[in-house]
């Protein structure tokens, strides 16, 4: 049985050797997911030469995925590298400050927080760990109350509780890493903090200009982004689900059916989803998953997710083939419990824009009703088989085309397995007969 369910892995010191990745793309990785918060325009180079180079030597296409850093809002550095912080204690966010910090005040890279908070402001620091409450704001110092303590340590993330911070999607940064994105040809570009769809345009439209055709991804991990849900997936061609940051910005609780509508909302608009954060977090010291693990994995399956990701667990993590591994057992064996009695209502019910969709929802519709063992679509751009992807049909779906831009982005469609192929017949027998030598 084939896996419908595509992997992404993040690259990072413990995957960055060829033979590593080599060993993880036999073990099932799709994607490859590149940082952006590190490295330089020579390093990514590298990198992408390295994966592709991989991807070749097992004999697989892997696609690539430039993750921009975006206006990630830090505390800066402190004198001893770290502080201990209490319950009860006054401590101060200097945005004026460029010094190290200390026990009283730290510095901010983000010199606006002061405008973006007031009194009675929530304030979560290292993913949550930490929560102040903003007791005055004094012109460039935001005086807090620490509610729940413990420690702050060097560019620690800040969060306001419900949203509300007004830093732009794209940095500087973001707008010359895009240009490094389109330079190693990267497959898909995902978009850190888009609070509306003009974030995603305006990502078009600098990849454009730089001359690349990166896919665009919209990372769904701010407040604000849950109410404009409909018009950035419309402005995407598809969205992570980043269960971190959106975690601390909404509560944890509101984040599992926040995953299932942005899921159904993707897929009812002909958009990939990947689902990411802390899937196999103990897997970063463990050779096992928590059962926990399991059940979170094997749930954004059912959810109906195209690929589930993984981010320090094969970034730094002392076990990241053995990680992908156990990820591929667990997908395969939850699409085993996927129920398809829906599909011929969804297929009854879609409105199609277009004859060629009908077409390829006429043959998956087909596929369903009879004892069919897998789809051929022969593609250019790839919208065939993104199409079939979005139902399940039971069956797999092999995407046959010459171009190795498609090949690489069908990575990331569930269920679709690319296939180079470079048609040499003379008629359509002569075309089938090469196919099935092929396949």
């Amino acid at each position: 049985m084939l896996r419908r369910t595509k992997i992404v892995a993040t690259l990072g010191p413990a995957s960055s050797d060829q033979k590593v990745l080599e060993r993880m793309v036999r073990a099932g990785v799709d994607l490859v997911r590149m940082n952006f918060s590190h490295g330089s325009v020579q390093d990514h180079v590298k990198r992408a030469e390295t994966v592709r180079a991989a991807a070749a030597a097992v004999g697989r296409t892997v696609g690539i995925l430039a993750d921009l850093q975006g206006p990630k809002i830090r505390v800066g550095k402190f004198e001893s590298g770290k502080i201990v912080l209490n319950k009860g204690d006054i401590f101060i966010l200097d945005a004026a400050f460029d010094g190290l910090g200390n026990q009283e005040r730290v510095g901010l890279d983000y010199k606006d927080l002061p405008n973006d908070v007031s009194k009675g402001s929530v304030l979560l620091l290292n993913d949550g760990m930490l929560e102040f409450d903003v007791v005055e704001v004094k012109g460039q110092e935001i005086i807090c109350k620490v509610v729940r303590g413990g420690v702050l340590s060097n560019n620690k993330g800040i969060n306001r509780k419900g949203g509300g911070l007004t830093a732009p999607a794209l940095t500087e940064k973001d707008k010359e890493d895009i240009k490094t994105a389109a330079l190693i040809k990267a497959d898909y570009l995902a978009v850190s903090f888009p609070r509306s769809a003009d974030d995603m345009k305006l990502a078009r439209e600098l990849m454009h200009a730089a001359g690349g055709k990166s896919l665009l991804m919209a990372k769904i991990e701010r407040a604000e982004a849950i109410p404009a849900l409909g018009e950035i997936i419309e402005a995407s061609d598809a969205i992570m689900v980043a269960r971190g940051d959106l975690s601390v910005e909404v509560g944890d609780a509101a984040v599992p059916g926040l995953q299932k509508r942005m899921i159904k909302m993707a897929r009812a608009k002909n958009r990939l989803v990947i689902t990411a954060t802390q899937m196999m977090e103990s897997m970063i010291s463990s050779p096992i998953p928590t059962r926990a693990e399991v059940s979170d994995v094997a749930n954004a399956v059912l959810d109906g997710t195209d690929a589930v990701m993984l981010s320090a667990e094969t970034a730094v993590g002392e076990y990241p083939v053995e990680t992908i591994e156990a990820m591929a057992r667990i997908c395969l064996k939850a699409e085993r419990e996927v129920e398809e009695h829906v599909f011929d209502r969804r297929i009854v019910q879609h409105k199609f824009a277009r004859v060629d969709q009908s077409i390829a929802m006429s043959a998956l519709f087909a596929a369903s009703h009879f004892k069919v063992k897998a789809i051929i679509a022969l593609t250019q751009s790839g919208s065939t088989p993104l199409w079939m992807s979005r139902m399940n049909a039971g069956v797999p779906i092999f995407a046959l085309t010459p171009l190795r831009e498609t090949l690489s982005k069908v990575t990331l469609f569930s269920g679709v397995h690319p296939i180079e192929f470079h048609s040499k017949a003379r008629g359509q027998a002569d075309e089938w007969h090469q196919i099935e030598e092929t396949i």
